[in-house]
């Protein structure tokens, strides 16, 4: 039950996540602004994501945190209603942003000291599965609010209410755990499994026992690390300006401006078969083996995109959407695995890197894409995604 809150949240932000560039559109800014926007946010909340990550950890409380992010984000959204300026806009979603991550990383803690760690897979599936269920339905209420034609600030007032909705669900619901320590029984237990490997290396060898079956191999916290902010800068690369490219197909294909809605849509429902499918197969423990290829697969899927800039109108839209479903799908079953992973290698404390990984591969990707997309067009946006998404499978192999 302490995911409700959270149900609500992620609902005001499906809204907000679509609705926003198109309203930075519509008051006069460009993909250029767009692209500031979501940068400098994201830049904003790197160092905050570790502080509240860190902060939580100390003190080994986490409803606090939590409570704040869906605080500021009402109050915050409910002064968006109050600017038609680019500059003040982007001020006020920068200042939202730092505060927002502030209930990322005790989210994570939450759900890995809540359960054990066989049961991390099918936890991280169940609550990403369960609150894209709530992106999703913000999403459909975009496309209600832009069919039925109602004005931005009725949009933003719903999106702050459904925050303060989140924040008092929260404040009745969550509970900090009484002990924290199953991250660090995980930890003293890859400690030991791996000395006992070397040991049985060491003792195979001095017997003249083959031990070519038998690796010891710490994981390459770098590579994983490096892995994280690839696949984070391509997929801000190719999704920040997405909202415009699917805008402008739809329009050309003659089609309700609406759809633009209904598109993302299908694409957090692909999404939420993704992480239902990754709560089946939780017990399977084969996340190193299947981030490395769900990576490559996003890579090809980008690369597909291009194809859709050479169909008739009608074709691109259905094209690009079905990749979108695919994408969602994909990037379910890699959250899931990757946040598993990082409960794991990041050591307590540092709560907080995995966001702030996602996050710098985010500011740089929110930048690089609408201007990519402006001065190059976006065959150039999709070439680049593709080839980063790849860098990106490298170092998830080396990992």
């Amino acid at each position: 039950m302490w995911r409700l809150g959270f149900f609500f949240h992620e609902m005001g932000y499906g809204l907000l996540s679509i609705f926003l560039p198109l309203y930075v559109i519509a008051i006069g800014g460009s993909l250029f602004e767009i692209g500031v926007m979501m940068s400098v946010a994201l830049l904003l909340s790197i160092p905050t994501s570790f502080l509240w990550g860190y902060l939580c950890d100390r003190g080994k409380r986490y409803k606090r945190y939590i409570l704040l992010s869906f605080l500021a984000s009402t109050v915050l959204l409910y002064l968006f209603t109050f600017t038609s300026s680019v500059l003040l806009l982007i001020l006020l979603y920068s200042v939202m942003s730092i505060l927002h991550v502030a209930h990322e990383a005790p989210k994570n803690v939450l759900i890995a000291e809540l359960y054990s760690r066989q049961d991390w897979e099918k936890s991280f599936a169940f609550y990403e599965g369960f609150t894209e269920v709530g992106w999703l339905i913000g999403l459909l209420l975009g496309f209600v609010l832009s069919t039925l034609m109602f004005d931005s600030a009725t949009t933003l007032f719903l999106c702050a209410g459904l925050n303060l909705v989140a924040f008092m669900l929260s404040l009745v619901l969550v509970r900090d755990p009484a002990m924290v320590f199953e991250r660090g029984l995980v930890s003293i237990e890859k400690s030991v499994d791996f000395a006992s490997r070397g040991i049985f290396i060491a003792s195979s060898m001095i017997d003249g026992v083959s031990v070519t079956t038998t690796k010891l191999k710490r994981d390459n916290v770098n590579a994983f690390c490096g892995g994280l902010i690839l696949f984070s800068l391509a997929t801000s690369i190719l999704f920040t300006p997405m909202p415009i490219f699917v805008s402008n197909i739809v329009k050309t294909a003659a089609l309700p401006a609406g759809l633009v809605f209904a598109v993302f849509v299908l694409n957090s429902g692909g999404g939420v078969l993704g992480y239902a499918l990754a709560r089946r197969r939780s017990e399977q423990s084969m996340t190193k083996s299947s981030t490395s290829r769900l990576v490559f697969l996003r890579g090809i899927f980008a690369f597909l995109l291009i194809l859709a800039m050479q169909l008739s109108a009608l074709a691109s839209v259905g094209l690009a959407t079905a990749v979108l479903i695919v994408f969602g799908f994909l990037n379910a079953l890699f959250l899931v695995n990757t946040l598993s992973l990082s409960m794991e290698v990041i050591p307590a404390g540092k709560s907080g890197l995995f966001n702030v990984l996602i996050g710098v591969g985010g500011a740089g990707g929110s930048f690089l894409g609408p201007l990519i997309a402006q001065s190059f067009g976006f065959l150039t946006v999709f070439i680049m995604a593709g080839v980063v998404f790849l860098l990106a499978y490298v170092a998830f192999k080396i990992f």
